[in-house]
């Protein structure tokens, strides 16, 4: 009887530890749980980081101990149908080191971390500068990776390389015969109706170039106010709404800055959104409005968390630009040297933030302008003073 209680109480005391286990949490690009999340098939530019990250990533795989990880990049995508990802991945000197994992769970790094996420491929002695995933295989290539709706894979790249190089990596994904493509026509405009009920009220979604109008095919998600999220890729979107509320989205496309919106919407009519998407390049700005800090201080509320990794992922995936990292203060009157300083803390703590966990340091400048640009003049509420209180990102 003793035995038995011996043995409940300490199953009891281990399960009751290890759920207490914290998370294991880092931003780093070079550690699995900073992964970049590629989020459409395409062409990216990625700069590894000369480190390893904050985490030994692969310990708990003794069989990866030949494996150095020296200087890696992670990343992540998700499956939006049925289908194969093959993908290419290049860099101009040294040889490139290759692993995807898998898991049955929602997070592949959790199980990477413990050991039980697979090892789906892995390319460990290249034999030159360049890997894939192609149906043509040989010691630098292996076959694609068959992906149901909803997986996710995440990608380990590693290089011995000293230094910084740049991966240039082409995403590619089939999809599954007898998977039909949404109503698409030749000026790029592609309908995805994620409506339910027909009969309930519709959000409309278009996004479009802000500059020309032209449809964009664009990788979006969508939060209802159920809190369920959607995720598609078109141009124009329908979604039900079964009632009143705040719907959230966040939207991607290749050579565009990256777009988020909230959105208060009514169950009683019909919605429509017009998602204008800044196309990169020189001289071309985002505001990003919710990099929030602490009045007075240069210290990130954490409700902007989020907004900080998803512009560490965009430049991430978008190696190849230089960016200036500007800071706004809300004041009244003339711009002061408080409100200077504190303009210039608060862009340098975004440069920092974005170099901590990745991002080359020769890619970001910083610069405060106080009050001196504001949106509005005189704010009379909240959301306007909000609006003059922001980090804007400037291509160079």
């Amino acid at each position: 009887m003793m035995n038995f209680l011996f043995v409940t109480l300490f199953v009891f005391i281990s399960t009751f530890v290890w759920a207490q286990t914290p998370k294991i949490v880092s931003d780093n690009i070079a550690d699995c749980a900073g992964a970049t999340a590629i989020l459409t098939a395409g062409k990216y530019s990625l700069q590894f980081t000369g480190e390893n990250g904050n985490i030994n990533d692969l310990d708990a795989y003794p069989s990866l101990k030949s494996i150095n990880e020296k200087n890696s990049i992670w990343c992540s995508y998700t499956a939006q149908s049925d289908g194969r990802l093959s993908l290419e991945a290049f860099i101009p000197d040294g040889k490139i080191q290759f692993i995807a994992f898998q898991n049955e769970s929602d997070d592949v790094c959790e199980g990477i971390y413990n050991g039980s996420s697979e090892v789906k491929r892995i390319i460990q002695d290249p034999s030159n500068k360049k890997i894939s995933l192609s149906l043509v295989t040989n010691e630098n290539s292996l076959y694609p990776l068959e992906l149901k709706k909803g997986e996710q894979v995440v990608l380990f790249f590693n290089t011995q390389q000293k230094g910084k190089p740049i991966l240039d990596l082409t995403i590619n994904f089939e999809k599954k015969d007898g998977v039909e493509d949404d109503e698409e026509d030749a000026s790029k405009r592609k309908v995805v109706d994620l409506r339910k009920k027909t009969s309930r009220p519709t959000l409309s979604v278009m996004v479009r170039d802000v500059e020309t109008g032209n449809p964009i095919i664009a990788d979006i998600t969508f939060i209802d106010v159920k809190l369920v999220p959607h995720k598609a890729s078109g141009s124009d979107f329908y979604f039900s709404i079964d009632k009143t509320g705040k719907v959230s989205l966040k939207c991607d496309a290749p050579g565009y800055f990256f777009y988020d919106k909230v959105e208060q919407v009514s169950g009683s009519s019909e919605s429509e959104m017009v998602v204008w998407m800044q196309p990169l390049g020189v001289g071309k700005s985002i505001k990003i409005d919710e990099i929030e800090f602490k009045p007075g201080t240069s210290e990130f509320m954490p409700s902007a968390d989020e907004k900080l990794k998803r512009l560490k992922d965009f430049l991430a995936l978008n190696a190849g630009i230089k960016v200036e990292i500007q800071g706004h203060v809300n004041a009244t009157g003339d711009n002061t040297n408080d409100s200077q300083k504190l303009s210039e803390a608060r862009a340098k703590r975004v440069m920092n933030y974005l170099i901590a966990n990745g991002i080359s340091k020769d890619r970001l400048t910083s610069v405060g302008f106080g009050n001196s640009k504001p949106v509005y003049e005189k704010p009379k509420f909240p959301y306007e003073e909000q609006a003059n209180r922001r980090v804007e990102v400037k291509v160079l």
